[in-house]
């Protein structure tokens, strides 16, 4: 039976139970009397009572469907009002779902083109960081070299410290291009890459560890290039947000066969704070390989990160 037809059934059905109170034995006086008021107000306050409830029952599924509407985020997916009953309310429940797996996997094609460009644009501002400004400096570097082996005393410590100021402008340079473009991702493998990325932020105040269990599976470039952007996200927004000490950086096997990255700090934690856009595009990375990423408070305060790639759906996607 459809909405329209219920809710008519239920509004029906108290008129004609009010009807047939009129028509049957009971009278009222005029003036009305204190006993026949009394059983008007209660009849009137049941028939609310009854139509208030029907309703209630008629229009739950409407009202799920409602806070599923409000509720829904494209960057966490999976989450499904349930189709209960029949009728329009399924009917729109199922269209509904239906338009939420049309959404999410439209998301996931076009968040994997950005994300492929921006790629591509990383790579080719690495190499022109590499290739023109760090070859100019280079030769910058150098020609201040000659010059201050030639210059007199007073002018070949300032010329020095040019010298100092310009190999380090150089050295900025070139981290700025390995973080653009991983080449030792590459090159050498994510294993490789996530200890020189811990070794990256490992500084004075902060301790990055990492730790990489054996016989991890083969993975696909994509898979790869996503954990390490994720873990390289996450080592950024630890040394820069959280005030931590420590930071613990895990590669490991999962029980249901795929693997999981785990970055683990102990400091501040985010609290309520709202996700930001570093957040959001790991929420988009992890959905172009089909990953679960959780992020959330750790087990002795700080904040955890959580990927877990699992080879069904890795396969699926």
């Amino acid at each position: 039976m459809s909405l329209y037809w219920r809710i008519f059934v239920l509004n029906a059905a108290v008129l004609v139970v009010a009807v047939l109170l009129l028509l049957g034995p009971v009278t009222v006086s005029t003036p009305v009397l204190l006993s026949e008021a009394l059983i008007l107000v209660a009849g009137l306050a049941a028939m609310l009572i009854a139509n208030a409830a029907l309703l209630r029952v008629g229009l739950a599924p409407l009202q799920r469907l409602t806070l599923a509407m409000a509720t829904a985020d494209l960057l966490k997916p999976g989450s499904r009002p349930v189709v209960t009953g029949q009728g329009e309310i399924a009917e729109l429940t199922k269209t509904f779902n239906a338009m939420l797996d049309r959404l999410e996997a439209e998301r996931a094609t076009s968040s994997g083109r950005v994300l492929s460009a921006q790629e591509a644009e990383r790579r080719r501002i690495a190499q022109e960081l590499h290739d023109e400004i760090g070859q100019t400096l280079t030769a910058v570097l150098l020609q201040i070299k000659h010059a201050a082996d030639r210059a007199p005393e007073p002018v070949r410590d300032d010329l020095h410290q040019a010298q100092e100021t310009t190999r380090a402008s150089l050295d900025e340079i070139r981290r700025i291009a390995r973080r653009l473009r991983p080449g030792v991702l590459e090159e050498l493998g994510l294993h490789s890459a996530l200890r020189a990325l811990a070794a990256e932020f490992t500084t004075r105040g902060l301790d990055v560890r990492h730790y990489i269990g054996p016989g991890l599976p083969p993975l696909d470039q994509a898979t790869e290039l996503v954990l390490y952007r994720i873990a390289q996200e996450g080592l950024t927004n630890t040394a820069r947000h959280s005030g931590a000490r420590r930071v613990e950086l895990h590669l490991r096997i999962l029980p249901q066969e795929g693997v999981g990255l785990l970055i683990r700090d102990d400091g501040k934690g985010i609290g309520g704070a709202a996700e930001g856009a570093g957040i959001r595009g790991m929420r988009e990375r992890a959905l172009l390989v089909g990953a679960d990423l959780s992020i959330g408070p750790g087990r002795d305060g700080g904040t955890e990160v959580r990927l877990d790639v699992t080879d069904a759906k890795r396969n699926a996607r």
